[in-house]
């Protein structure tokens, strides 16, 4: 399916059912997902990026696996409300799921969240809140910044 907005999607959206979140990175991908309900997001995984194919290919067994109902991805504005290169990246991904992937993927409505600070925003708790390590922050930062761009998608949804 295309991207949508979100008065959109909502009017596509059954009453319960799962979204996934994605952060898309060059070199990762961190996923989240919600409660069916769609009042939490919760971390699900980071996948290290490889061919296009495989990485649709996992998208799509997750999707299958955790019943989502449709998918929110990052998108990285600059801090100005303008997009840069990496919005085209990012547009592209989105356009490649609805050309290329598995039909339990491809088939699902598409919207693009603002994730401006995700990522520095999440950093900045695990050394607040958790005094995590850098090595730990590496491993989990990508699927919690998912995480609060669900939510982030969440609370445009109610």
């Amino acid at each position: 399916m295309a991207i949508v907005d979100f008065p959109e999607l909502k009017a596509l959206l059954i009453r319960d059912g799962r979204l996934m979140a994605l952060d898309v990175g060059s070199k990762t991908i961190g996923i989240a997902t919600s409660d069916a309900l769609r009042m939490l997001a919760t971390p699900l995984t980071t996948i290290r990026r490889s061919k296009l194919a495989a990485d649709l290919g996992t998208l799509a067994d997750l999707a299958k696996k955790h019943e989502i109902k449709a998918l929110a991805i990052g998108l990285p504005l600059n801090m100005d409300g303008t997009e840069g290169p990496r919005c085209q990246s990012i547009r592209q991904f989105a356009a490649n799921i609805a050309a290329h992937a598995p039909p339990a993927l491809a088939s699902l409505p598409v919207v693009l969240q603002d994730e401006r600070m995700s990522t520095a925003a999440v950093t900045r708790g695990m050394i607040d809140d958790y005094d995590m390590s850098r090595a730990k922050r590496a491993e989990r930062v990508d699927a919690a910044a998912a995480a609060w761009i669900l939510e982030s998608a969440l609370a445009r949804l109610r």
